[in-house]
């Protein structure tokens, strides 16, 4: 029972804390993304760099928007607070970008049809961040994100963009925890005394017939 009780204690040390989502969080490929990019999500033909730069921007407010609705069975990730901390720290670059976007649509597709198109453009935008077998993953992107926009200088918050959404959008593709280094042969594992009646004294005392056996059990 002691014995029991310690491996399970032990296993219990080695589990991930409450405020984590891995105990090794997983690869997803982070690296500097244009907005021209087709990983960002919607094809923008004929933008300027401004337009691409402002599609960058708000596909990545979109984003954490997302995350903001889906991350909060977690209250360590923080989603909802800093998702409107976001969002009034950097308000002036992300009107900009809305309003850049806007005359994107309107100057290749008309003011009426451009309209249309706009809105067509987020609603697929949003949608195409929408996870539920990659959340955690997702979520714990969005979050470090969230957090790192919060220290960007206002006006400088499409650096993060460009540094971190190609993460994000990998982060959609579900991932699952590791344990590095793992090795099996290296567990110690308990020895378990023979079973056998006749391996047994009177008083319950191993013979001596059966200890070699027992020795050789875990090695």
């Amino acid at each position: 029972m002691m014995r029991a009780a310690i491996a399970v204690l032990a296993f219990a040390g080695a589990q991930a804390a409450p405020a984590q989502m891995f105990m090794n969080t997983p690869d997803f490929k982070p690296g500097p993304i244009d907005g021209s990019d087709p990983l960002i999500g919607f094809a923008l033909p004929g933008a300027t760099p401004a337009e691409y730069r402002a599609h960058l921007l708000w596909t990545m407010r979109a984003g954490l928007n997302v995350a903001a609705l889906q991350c909060q069975f977690s209250p360590f990730l923080r989603s909802v607070d800093n998702y409107n901390g976001v969002l009034a720290h950097h308000a002036k670059e992300f009107a900009d970008a809305y309003s850049t976007l806007n005359a994107y649509f309107k100057r290749v597709h008309g003011a009426k049809e451009g309209q249309r198109k706009f809105d067509d453009y987020s609603t697929i935008t949003y949608n195409g961040f929408s996870t539920l077998q990659a959340q955690y993953g997702f979520c714990n992107v969005a979050s470090n994100i969230s957090k790192e926009a919060l220290t960007r200088p206002k006006g400088d918050l499409h650096l993060t963009a460009e540094a971190r959404m190609r993460e994000l959008r990998n982060s959609l593709v579900p991932a699952f925890d590791s344990v590095t280094g793992y090795n099996p042969g290296a567990i110690p594992m308990p020895q378990v005394p023979p079973l056998s009646d006749d391996c047994y004294d009177r008083r319950g005392n191993l013979r001596s017939k059966c200890q070699a056996n027992f020795s050789q059990v875990g090695r």
